[in-house]
């Protein structure tokens, strides 16, 4: 395979799998206060994604993918808050176990690798068109 091409395919397997790890620090983002429907009920469980190197048998290449889209085992927050009609007997609460700031620290950081993903890409673009140019002149 050309390493041109390469470098295409192998971006692009990145640019997908930040695309699919963007979407699910919004899902943490959106469901960060939202609790159970009725008395004791367990809120909004966090999901983290896994990923994992993955042989393209076709091109040979070892492309990053999503290996699963799993839930953090962290325990939930206990809040008293009587009125709420997820509270217990006891008038506790259980809230989701979603950090705000952590979402916020690795959306960012899946922000930064979508872009570094984008810019190989771009910039293989750019060199093939570079290439295609030479060869016409």
């Amino acid at each position: 395979m050309d390493p041109l091409d390469a470098s295409m395919k192998i971006a692009g397997s990145g640019l997908e799998s930040q695309s699919t790890r963007l979407r699910i620090i919004s899902e943490n983002m959106a469901n960060a206060e939202s609790t159970g429907t009725k008395a004791g009920a367990d809120p909004y469980q966090r999901k983290t994604v896994t990923f994992a190197s993955e042989m393209d048998r076709a091109s040979g290449l070892n492309l990053v993918q999503v290996k699963s889209v799993g839930r953090d085992r962290a325990p939930f927050v206990r809040e008293h808050d009587p009125g709420n009609i997820a509270a217990d007997e006891n008038g506790f609460v259980k809230r989701p176990n979603v950090n705000v700031l952590i979402e916020m620290a690795d959306m960012r950081e899946a922000n930064r690798t979508y872009e570094a993903n984008l810019q190989v890409l771009k910039q293989a673009r750019d060199l093939s068109t570079m290439t295609i140019d030479l060869l016409r002149s």
